[in-house]
């Protein structure tokens, strides 16, 4: 959808007020972040035919008429890594996933401005606010219009076939327990993510856990020094907010 002239002109306005509070350079960078050990996760490819991107709850939100964002992305394949919150051996809670980054290019991100697809309401738009993905399976994925179009069929073709069954039980658990097998590592035994292959193509989609769950997360480009487009970031865990001390 191409945005109408009156959100072009607002979001020009507002810009600013879409930029990440946090330096999510750090997330991949630093070992430590308010006192919780940080690792980094490797998830695979992600295949980019088009560069027209967007983020979804894979079991949840693949429909055809997905929007994707506004800005495109270079075309490719390109790594994937997971910002993972590891907890302490006397902690009951699990290794979480703060964030997920899709690097594009050699360049590093000097600033973070949260992607939007451009039907966005920015009129009452204020600072501290963001739009975000939605997540109701505990889920996220980076997607290709491309792409979705073939998951979108093989989602169709999957329940014509198995009438009556569920795509996660009837299939992926199966897919996510084989990978927790083969890298337990910053995982469940249930599974955290894989790197699915869409079957019938060469395109690799990584599903991976949403952080605290369900709920709605924020997107972020990343730009370079020159203003291109270098990495995506979904920030699943603000985690300065969530685990620094209260003052």
């Amino acid at each position: 959808m191409i945005p109408s002239g009156d959100w072009l002109k607002t979001w020009n306005e507002k810009r600013n007020l879409l930029a990440c509070p946090n330096n999510l350079n750090n997330y991949f960078e630093e070992t430590e972040l308010a006192g919780k050990k940080i690792d980094h996760l490797e998830l695979g490819s992600v295949s980019i035919p088009t560069g027209e991107i967007l983020v979804r709850d894979p079991l949840v939100y693949i429909q055809k008429d997905a929007e994707q964002y506004l800005i495109k992305v270079p075309i490719g394949e390109f790594p994937v890594t997971a910002a993972v919150v590891v907890q302490d051996d006397n902690d009951e809670d699990c290794d979480r996933y703060a964030a997920v980054k899709v690097q594009f290019t050699a360049y590093d991100a000097v600033r973070f401005e949260e992607a939007l697809i451009g039907t966005e309401d920015l009129v009452d738009f204020n600072e501290g606010e963001f739009f975000g993905f939605n997540v109701d399976a505990g889920l996220g994925c980076v997607l290709d219009q491309e792409t979705l179009k073939h998951f979108c069929a093989f989602q169709d073709k999957f329940h014509s076939e198995n009438p009556g069954k569920n795509l996660y039980d009837d299939y992926f658990a199966v897919l996510f327990a084989a990978n927790y097998a083969e890298n337990p590592i910053y995982q469940r035994e249930a599974g955290d993510w894989i790197n699915w292959k869409i079957p019938g193509t060469d395109y690799h989609i990584p599903f991976f856990q949403s952080g605290f769950g369900d709920g709605t997360y924020p997107v972020y480009y990343g730009f370079d020094v020159e203003g291109n487009v270098c990495s995506l970031i979904i920030q699943f865990i603000d985690i300065e907010l969530a685990y620094g001390e209260e003052e």
